[in-house]
């Protein structure tokens, strides 16, 4: 779903925190801050105030879902709603000089924020634009899995403790968690093949690229085959950042963007230095002119990324000719 393009003079922008079961809601230009419900009647009430007003956007940090159900009724509505990362919220009020931190001031900060954003004509990526009902699901069926997966970990960790007495009751647990894992995975392949076939056979037809993986890539980048190479790689955070200053030339690091695309790249790039040709031969290239391990198999993440978006954006599968150069 495309982000509105909201015009800069707007009068007036909106920050939303969502505390969990309220809205602190303050609007720029002095006017009277509000507390609502966090449910139908406050997104109703909170709607017929901003329908009241000339709105440019409507600003949230997100809260871990708390933001979704409010910031999806306003969107639906024809308002600006874009939901930006808690740390950008943070940075940015330490440079406004805002070093408290409450509800009100947080909903403040995101006023502010908002209408800096609007001053920018490049709002489209600076913001993450809301996901569909459709984009929705699919991220709630692989964030399910991601838990289950960590809590079965959680209790195979517990199992190597001292002691007898607790190995039954840890097996159970880890007998039910391994059931629904599998409900979950069921849920999970026949959502995307019904939803995503034509993407995830694509994503499927290179070696090294499993069913996790591909789940993963299409809940957590729908912007996959819609931007370049770097682009996608810098929105991940596989994209080495400069560290320079005058004359001193820092190190390259990276850093930022989407750390569970990142840890499933990571694994893919593991199995694929075995099995797929193309990424072997690259990492061994990058260590024979002495790049360590380690800078070299982020680059082999990073050029798995930007080859399964080059995939993605011409709708051809794997053709191993045309990514061995």
């Amino acid at each position: 779903m495309s982000l509105p393009n909201p015009t800069c003079n707007a009068r007036i922008t909106v920050g939303v925190d969502v505390p969990k079961a309220t809205l602190e809601v303050a609007l720029s230009q002095g006017a009277k801050p509000l507390v609502l419900s966090n449910d139908e009647a406050g997104y109703a009430a909170l709607l017929s105030e901003l329908r009241q007003r000339d709105v440019g956007l409507v600003l949230f940090e997100a809260t871990g879902g708390f933001e979704l159900a409010c910031a999806t009724a306003l969107q639906l509505a024809g308002l600006a709603v874009a939901v930006i990362n808690p740390r950008q919220a943070r940075d940015f009020a330490r440079a406004m000089g805002y070093l408290a931190k409450t509800d009100r001031i947080d909903a403040c900060v995101l006023a502010d924020m908002a209408r800096t954003l609007l001053a920018r004509g490049d709002l489209s990526k600076l913001v993450k634009p809301l996901p569909d009902e459709q984009q929705l699901q699919l991220q709630g069926l692989v964030t399910r899995r991601r838990q289950l997966m960590a809590m079965r970990q959680a209790e195979e960790h517990r199992m190597q403790m001292p002691g007898v007495r607790q190995r039954r009751s840890l097996n159970t647990i880890i007998k039910a968690l391994e059931r629904e894992i599998a409900r979950v995975d069921n849920d999970l392949q026949a959502f995307i093949g019904a939803n995503h076939g034509e993407m995830a056979a694509l994503l499927d037809s290179v070696k090294g690229v499993g069913k996790a993986a591909i789940s993963t890539l299409l809940a957590e980048v729908p912007e996959l085959g819609k931007l370049s190479g770097c682009q996608v790689s810098a929105l991940v955070g596989v994209a080495p950042i400069d560290r320079d200053s005058g004359t001193m030339r820092g190190k390259r690091s990276i850093c930022g963007g989407r750390a569970d695309v990142r840890r499933v790249l990571f694994m893919v790039a593991l199995v694929a230095l075995r099995h797929n040709p193309v990424i072997k031969a690259f990492y061994q290239r990058l260590l024979a002119v002495g790049k360590s391990k380690k800078v070299a198999l982020v680059a082999c993440m990073r050029k798995l990324l930007t080859i399964l978006n080059a995939m993605v954006r011409s709708r051809k599968p794997w053709d191993q000719a045309l990514h061995s150069g």
